[in-house]
């Protein structure tokens, strides 16, 4: 299930490939750490209690839900609007795009979403700290390895010229599926 959320086109997909293609593999990597690291830690957030909080609070639920969507609405059109202009080779400090990774995913809403909605309804709620703890550090190894192979792989000369002779309409579907993902969020009732 992790793995089938990773790799459907999100914001952290979306921002990983940038990142690699635009300040190499190095970068890639560190946004990789701070993707996977706020990733695990909705997970754990949803273990101890996202959910009771949304039904508690409903509103942020509802804040969530508005905020996530207008933010991939907004992403959605910045990459649509960007998709004919060529990529910008760039210097990103690692610990600048470790930032990056981690605020991207901490405002995401597919992974508080996926968190507060799937984990909650695949896992026991009655599980000890100990299994909640193994979860997420499962969910956390899964998602390093995955940042690693990214940018090991996309950083490849014949990725990247094959990437960037598709690059526009990579882009446009990414733009497609993040708005699709947008609207599904902001209209979809919980």
């Amino acid at each position: 299930t992790l793995l089938a959320a990773m790799v459907s086109p999100g914001p952290a997909l979306v921002v990983a490939f940038r990142t690699v293609l635009s300040a190499g593999g190095r970068a890639g990597m560190a946004i990789g750490c701070g993707l996977a690291i706020a990733a695990a830690g909705w997970t754990l957030a949803a273990l101890v209690g996202l959910d009771a909080l949304f039904r508690l609070f409903p509103w942020s639920y509802m804040l969530v839900k508005i905020v996530g969507g207008l933010y991939l609405s907004y992403l959605a059109y910045r990459i649509w609007k960007a998709a004919p202009q060529p990529v910008a080779e760039a210097e990103i400090p690692p610990g600048h795009a470790f930032r990056s990774g981690l605020l991207v995913n901490l405002s995401n809403p597919k992974s508080v979403l996926f968190a507060a909605a799937v984990l909650v309804a695949i896992f026991s709620p009655d599980m000890d700290v100990a299994h909640k703890l193994a979860i997420a550090g499962n969910h956390l190894g899964i998602e390093l390895v995955f940042y690693a192979i990214l940018p090991a792989t996309m950083s490849r000369q014949t990725v990247r010229t094959r990437y960037f002779a598709m690059k526009l309409y990579l882009d446009r579907f990414a733009a497609v599926v993040l708005q699709v993902l947008a609207i599904n969020i902001l209209f979809t009732p919980w």
